[in-house]
């Protein structure tokens, strides 16, 4: 045998073996956890004080990964604080911050704890995913000294990230991500210099991380999916709902769809601070969620899915609904709030109907029958065409079809939760500027429509069949990066 007959052979083994050891399914698992929080204070406890609390928290999620890997989970993700809470800043955090090495450092924490300086929540994270063969995905604080000769270096003399961390069955780091998109109060924390695009392989597909707030921007958060051709988003957050179109299942499942993805969200279970909603979603429709805010448990869930999604059909967003001619503004249409954003609302008079309503570029069409048209409730098209700049500044373009918090039309667009009105058909599109629409569908009782509804390659959002209960809200949320910043788009 000549040595390039032995090479073609050993390519041919290889291949074999790669296509043998990679998986077409796998089972994904996340955690929505009732972290236990520290005391109320600002001044830094001690580090063993700091460790003992991390540890009460470990505890319970030592609880969900067993728990997983014995429902043969490939994967679990646990939430964003989800080890040792929220409301510190930069000198009450210090205490919990460990130093977390680059991956290609090669390192298994549960095999040599002692390699990186003192890293004892790494190693019990090691090792939780080492014993359960499973891989682990958390969130903890990464902390990076730096000095003078850095012009970007904070006062303290150190870095402080808020930071993913992924271990996989053998218990290697194998992934590690800065957040990029800081939330409101999130002073303890550093932004990295440029966004970080962290993805790792498994036999089981292509994986990328982010975190909460990223979710709302182009980096990292498209780059994964448009650049890096990811087929599954893993997503620590510690996400606070807000109605009428940003409550976490809603959004995180409207994503997954709208980029054609996997997703996998894991919620902290906060209730005053309305924190609620894990879910793993496909491209195509759900596969597990959940949303409580009436107990203070936390909730494993588990699901399987493809490892390759199929590409999801290119959708022009546009096309139905420029076809439709925009009405002359008349003295029905009317202004209100969402989310401290200022819609253009029409109310829908009959049980049936067609309706256009528009503001600046975006013109929104709806159709619609309903089962009743009911005496006690009321439902509104709305449009939105601006920069929204309240927690954050983002280009928003939404049309929605929503119901009011009462009979008071100035109560449209005010946080509801239940419903009695249900829709035998709908039909929603709209003159978006962007590919990057985001398909939702919201029901009484913030429960979500696996299955129930899809998106035609002209635009529309429309019913599959009878909805399995009374619309909240059915919106299509459109995302103009390009004019996050544009001096114009005040």
């Amino acid at each position: 045998m000549t040595m390039s007959q032995l090479l073609d052979y050993a390519a041919i083994f290889f291949l074999c073996v790669l296509t043998a050891s990679s998986l077409d399914t796998f089972t994904a698992a996340v955690y929505e956890h009732a972290v236990i929080l520290p005391n109320a204070t600002l001044i830094p406890v001690s580090y063993e004080e700091a460790l003992l609390l991390m540890n009460q928290n470990l505890d319970l999620l030592e609880e969900a990964i067993a728990s997983a890997s014995k429902q043969g989970a490939h994967i679990i993700v646990t939430p964003e604080d989800g080890i040792y809470g929220f409301n510190f800043n930069r000198e009450s955090i210090y205490p919990y911050l460990e130093d977390i090495p680059d991956p290609q450092v090669n390192w298994i924490p549960c095999n040599n704890p002692d390699r990186f300086g003192r890293t004892p929540v790494q190693e019990r994270l090691s090792c939780l995913a080492k014993d359960n063969s499973i891989y682990v995905v958390a969130n903890i604080g990464d902390k990076k000294p730096c000095n003078a000769s850095d012009p970007h270096c904070p006062p303290d003399g150190r870095y402080q990230y808020n930071t993913d961390v992924v271990f996989d069955s053998e218990g290697k780091l194998v992934a590690r991500y800065h957040k990029q998109n800081l939330f409101l109060g999130e002073d303890q924390f550093n932004a990295p210099k440029e966004p970080e695009v962290v993805t790792f392989n498994t036999t089981f597909g292509k994986f990328g991380i982010f975190t909460c707030f990223d979710i709302l921007f182009h980096d990292p958060a498209v780059t994964l999916v448009k650049d890096f051709h990811v087929d599954t988003i893993l997503f620590p957050t510690a996400w606070m709902n807000v109605l009428p179109h940003l409550s976490a299942i809603e959004f995180h499942s409207a994503w997954a769809m709208g980029m054609g993805v996997n997703f996998l969200a894991s919620n902290l279970h906060y209730r005053s601070k309305k924190m609620t909603g894990s879910g793993i979603y496909a491209p195509d429709s759900p596969r597990a969620f959940h949303y409580d805010m009436k107990t203070e448990e936390g909730k494993l869930l588990l699901s399987q899915l493809a490892s390759h999604p199929h590409p999801t059909a290119v959708v022009n967003w546009t096309s139905y609904a420029s076809g439709i001619e925009a009405p002359s503004k008349g003295n029905q249409e009317f202004k209100g709030i969402i989310f401290f954003d200022e819609f253009t609302f029409l109310e829908l008079k009959g049980v049936t109907g067609n309706y256009t309503v528009c503001q600046k570029d975006l013109c929104c069409h709806l159709s619609y029958k309903m089962s009743e048209k009911r005496s006690d409730e009321v439902y509104v098209l709305g449009a939105f065409d601006g920069l929204h700049t309240v927690e954050g500044s983002y280009y928003l373009q939404i049309c929605t079809l929503l119901k009011c918090k009462t009979m008071d039309l100035h109560t449209c667009g005010d946080s509801v939760e239940t419903a009695s009105t249900r829709f035998e058909m709908f039909s929603l599109s709209g003159t978006f500027e962007t590919q990057y629409v985001f398909p939702e569908v919201l029901l009484s009782g913030i429960q979500l429509a696996p299955g129930e509804f899809q998106v035609s390659s002209d635009g529309r959002l429309c019913n599959r069949k009878p909805l399995s209960g009374p619309i909240l809200t059915v919106t299509l949320f459109g995302r103009l990066y390009e004019k996050d910043s544009a001096p114009d788009a005040f």
